[in-house]
């Protein structure tokens, strides 16, 4: 599954594979699994939600896998650099036996799309070191790591990911369960907040986003406000009246720049 994405801080969506299991609290209200279990079929038998053994992963099309290629010669052309989120219906760094033998295919999909930058997300930061491939050093020029942090609850997996060498680290602070004041800044380069949407959406303090807002503004880190609790709306993706869109340079732009600026063209305040 290779698509153009509704997901408002990235380019493209790619799902290598299809399929999970719940880790944390952020997971209860997953819209990955009912996507995937009701309009897409993958229940019963097929069921790919679920541990290992019991559950498999769904390996995608051959033509999605194709689109990525695609994706990288048309911002070559275009003399663009266009982002790919990683994935919306799986988790890239589960340690799954049916994962472990499609990321080194990822990876060197990854190696063929210099034009694109990857923005490979996961709940399960403790397996990033094991996964990587062995020419990673400190980190390729066009992956971005990130990991999943609902509240503080789970702040410890900052730890895993700041520990390893990358251009771009950022942390996807959704679905917002509860407050995040205690995750340290040192080491990101950018925050993505978003309330749970859906029907069974649990409710958000706007304390959440505005204390992460400033803190953000403080540490010189990118804060991206993406969403309210409750069904998406583009009328009230809006924090305090304002459209809060920054993106973060990664870091082998920023040493050929005095100072950490934000994409000018990629940010509304």
């Amino acid at each position: 599954m290779g698509t153009v994405t509704s997901i408002s801080w990235t380019d493209h969506t790619f799902n290598p594979w299809i399929g999970c299991v719940k880790v944390s609290a952020g997971c209860d209200h997953c819209y990955a699994e009912h996507l995937v279990s009701g309009l897409l079929g993958f229940s019963g038998r097929r069921a790919v939600w679920g541990p290992a053994p019991d559950t498999p992963r769904h390996r995608t099309s051959a033509v999605a896998w194709a689109k990525v290629l695609v994706w990288n010669r048309k911002a070559v052309a275009a003399r663009v650099r266009r982002r790919v989120f990683c994935g919306s219906l799986m988790d890239f760094f589960e340690d799954h036996p049916a994962s472990n033998m499609m990321r080194p295919e990822v990876f060197d999909l990854i190696r063929r799309t210099p034009n694109l930058d990857w923005q490979l997300l996961t709940k399960r930061p403790q397996n990033i070191q094991q996964f990587l491939p062995a020419d990673w050093g400190d980190g390729y020029a066009n992956v971005w790591l990130g990991c999943t942090i609902e509240a503080n609850g789970y702040v410890s997996r900052a730890a895993h990911l700041i520990a390893i060498p990358a251009v771009c680290r950022f942390i996807s602070y959704e679905p917002a369960i509860g407050p995040l004041d205690n995750l340290p800044l040192d080491g990101i380069d950018w925050i993505i907040y978003g309330a749970e949407s859906g029907p069974k959406a649990r409710d958000h303090d706007l304390a959440w986003p505005r204390n992460m807002r400033d803190r953000c503004a403080a540490a010189g880190v990118a804060f991206f406000y993406k969403q309210p609790s409750g069904p998406r709306d583009p009328r009230f993706m809006q924090l305090d009246g304002q459209i809060i869109r920054q993106f973060p340079i990664p870091r082998t732009l920023v040493q050929l720049r005095p100072t950490r600026l934000l994409h000018r063209g990629d940010m509304s305040l």
